[in-house]
């Protein structure tokens, strides 16, 4: 969790850099408006094309390759920033960077999976998630403060900080330490030699300073509850991170639009960003122990209707101050739903499936988030509240069909747990 946890931070403190001020950066090259949302929707675009695939890969080769292709195309897509080319290959360099992107953290949110016990899921889920956000929250107050003319130096810096990343998974799998095992490849399922970081799903331990050993179940056996309780906790899963989409869309295209509506300047618009990401970071892991402790249905269903309920607001508020202190509230919510939703999707979900199951989860965030940008940015054309208020309705009954699909599944983690002290391998 360490080094996957580094990995992260590294490569979006790069990535949120670039964030607040990309668009005007495209523009200053030539850019048309269509080029600018074209430039926009194409990460997204790039992120749904290849999660799902990323995470089939990941169950079939291994986690560690595919997180670091992931890492190593994101940082393909950055340099070619660099290069001077028409204004419409830089809709392709963007996709690069969102498939690199979104099938590095498919991968790292599948070992978890499979490498976490299931009543630390919610933990180590948000302590990722975490990571994220946490470098989230400095990137774009960087990118800001060295402004729109420095943005090729910050394509590159964001390239080296993702080729950074590789470092610390590569070398939490060279080691193998003996107290930290990995999936059961650390038991002679691949380890050193295969390669398959976390991929196989035989039974298992997974030890890291813990009292009591949790062994996981055989492949193709969801964990603790039956097949149909399963199906509906994936179901509701997937709506829930689409639901999470919708409104990150309407962000990704009217947040910068309304703070400059309200005449904030770029550095409070990059510093906006920050106030969002920053409480994200510092909740993701008391999130992830409420997940691991309370019922996480409720917990994810009340956060996001939470978080919708910020959205409905925004557009109504007076000015861009207001604006920037309801945002670090909104973001708990947010902080609360991912972990407890990460932790239902992953003991529904059978072992060898983590990956499948991750594609899946972000394919569907990804999806409802590139279609929201792109109608956000033509309605808030008409008026400024439209497409939160929009985005906010339509959430809601996102989230209605959440809480049917979860009403009759389990709603605490369940604790298959060895003796304590014990070391269970396979077989035994």
């Amino acid at each position: 969790m360490r080094s996957l946890s580094v990995a992260v931070v590294l490569q979006w403190v790069g990535a949120g850099a670039l964030l607040p001020l990309l668009p005007l950066y495209v523009k200053e090259r030539g850019g048309s408006d269509f080029v600018v949302g074209a430039v926009m929707a194409a990460y997204f675009a790039g992120a749904f094309a290849c999660q799902y695939l990323a995470g089939r890969l990941s169950d079939s080769l291994g986690r560690l390759p595919v997180l670091v292709g992931g890492l190593l195309v994101y940082a393909l897509g950055s340099v070619l920033f660099v290069v001077p080319a028409p204004p419409g290959l830089e809709v392709a360099y963007r996709g690069l960077q969102g498939a690199g992107a979104g099938g590095a953290m498919v991968a790292a949110l599948a070992a978890v999976s499979t490498s976490v016990p299931l009543s630390h899921r919610g933990r180590a889920a948000g302590r990722l998630y975490g990571a994220q956000l946490g470098g989230l929250a400095v990137g774009p107050a960087l990118g800001s403060l060295a402004g729109v003319g420095a943005m090729r130096w910050l394509f590159v810096a964001a390239a080296v900080a993702a080729v950074a990343a590789v470092g610390p998974v590569w070398a939490a799998w060279r080691r193998d330490a003996p107290d930290a095992v990995i999936g059961s490849a650390a038991l002679g399922h691949g380890g050193r030699e295969g390669g398959r970081w976390g991929a196989d799903a035989r039974p298992l331990v997974v030890v890291s300073g813990e009292a009591a050993t949790e062994v996981a179940v055989p492949a193709g056996v969801p964990s603790t509850i039956g097949a149909q309780a399963a199906r509906r906790a994936v179901l509701g899963a997937l709506l829930a991170g689409g639901m999470i989409g919708v409104t990150s869309g309407v962000y990704e295209s009217c947040w910068t639009l309304l703070m400059t509506r309200h005449g904030a300047s770029q550095w409070e618009i990059g510093i906006s960003w920050t106030l969002f990401a920053l409480p994200f970071a510092l909740m993701s892991r008391p999130a992830g122990w409420l997940a691991d402790h309370l019922d996480r249905r409720w917990l994810a269903v009340a956060s996001l209707l939470w978080s919708v309920a910020f959205c409905a607001t925004y557009p109504f508020l007076p000015g861009y101050v207001v604006l920037m202190a309801l945002g670090v509230w909104e973001s708990l919510g947010f902080s609360i739903a991912l972990p407890a939703c990460q932790s239902l999707l992953g003991e529904a979900t059978a072992p060898e499936r983590h990956g499948h199951a991750q594609g899946s989860f972000a394919a569907s965030q990804t999806a409802t988030t590139a279609l929201a940008a792109a109608c956000a940015g033509v309605l808030f054309g008409v008026a400024a509240w439209l497409p939160f208020v929009s985005a906010a309705a339509c959430c809601v009954a996102i989230v209605v069909g959440v809480a049917a699909c979860w009403r009759r599944v389990p709603g605490r983690v369940g604790r298959p747990m060895a003796s304590e002290g014990t070391l269970v391998a396979e077989g035994t």
